[in-house]
């Protein structure tokens, strides 16, 4: 999705995020770097529900069975910093050879076949009713309070319903107010299903597998409406709200790219029951 103005609105943003851990010990580098029969994955420990220590993330459960279906064994190389880091500090030094969750033409990457496709959703109580599929149901003057995440689409469409100013103290409240000048800062994404849920929020706007695990553990019934993508600025700069998501790996791997894709193909059925287990509601895939 390299043409699309999200991605470069997102690409100068992690352009400018700055280092917060040092990285893997060099001694862990050379040992995976032995064993031929290791998938190497980039995995943040801290990047619920996508990738988790406990391996428990949906996406580390993709990648053991993508890694199955190529033969090998996936071998996490953890980092305890946002996933955002793991190109940078991760793929680029070779410490780990693959990415998951990744949009399809990332520039940074050379991306594999999408192994599946979704987009932002609203995120509300049943008294709400039925609000709409388009972006414009947030102009309704029953939405004053959103719950965000930073730096994404879902910030942009607040912003261009006219709402941003008067919702922005709320939205750092979900940070307790932490200074995002400086280093990287973002809200949780099970704090926004429990803000909604608690009646903190009016309605929560995520990317759906941001979300999807917490909507189906709340104790409190939600709904979840995928939005279509239909936004646009005010300038006419189209904002993607659908997305093709995929693996990544350096530019020059291209033997492993491909594997990878044959690998993604053979391990599609379990691929989407891993997402199905996890409640993320599907796209067609467009590539």
């Amino acid at each position: 999705m390299t043409s699309n103005s999200w991605n470069a609105v997102r690409a100068a943003f992690l352009a400018s995020a700055t280092a917060l851990a040092a990285p893997a010990a060099a001694a862990a580098e050379t040992a995976a770097a032995q064993d031929q029969g290791a998938l190497r994955v980039c995995a943040s420990s801290v990047e619920a529900p996508y990738s988790m220590k406990d391996a428990k993330g949906f996406e580390n459960k993709i990648a053991i069975a993508v890694a199955e279906a190529m033969g090998r064994k996936a071998e996490f190389v953890w980092f305890d910093k946002a996933a955002i880091y793991l190109v940078r500090d991760g793929l680029d030094k070779k410490l780990c050879d693959v990415v998951l969750g990744v949009d399809t033409g990332d520039e940074r990457l050379l991306t594999t076949k999408p192994y599946f496709r979704t987009g932002y959703v609203y995120v509300t109580r049943p008294d709400e009713g039925d609000i709409g599929t388009n972006w414009q149901a947030i102009e309704k003057p029953q939405f004053t309070k959103f719950a965000v995440r930073f730096q994404t689409p879902a910030e942009l469409m607040i912003k261009q319903a006219g709402k941003y100013e008067d919702t922005v103290s709320y939205q750092l409240s979900l940070v307790n107010f932490q200074d995002k000048r400086n280093k990287y800062t973002q809200v949780a994404a099970d704090k926004l299903v429990s803000e909604v849920a608690s009646g903190e929020a009016d309605i929560a706007i995520a990317f759906a597998s941001d979300v999807a695990r917490y909507v189906k553990e709340s104790s409190k019934p939600l709904n979840v409406t995928m939005i279509d993508d239909d936004f646009t600025l005010s300038d006419g700069t189209k904002v993607p709200l659908h997305y093709d998501q995929a693996m990544g790996v350096r530019k020059d791997d291209k033997e492993l790219a491909a594997a990878l894709d044959a690998a993604i193909k053979k391990a599609q059925p379990q691929i989407d029951q891993v997402l199905r287990d996890e409640g993320v509601p599907l796209l067609k895939q467009s590539t």
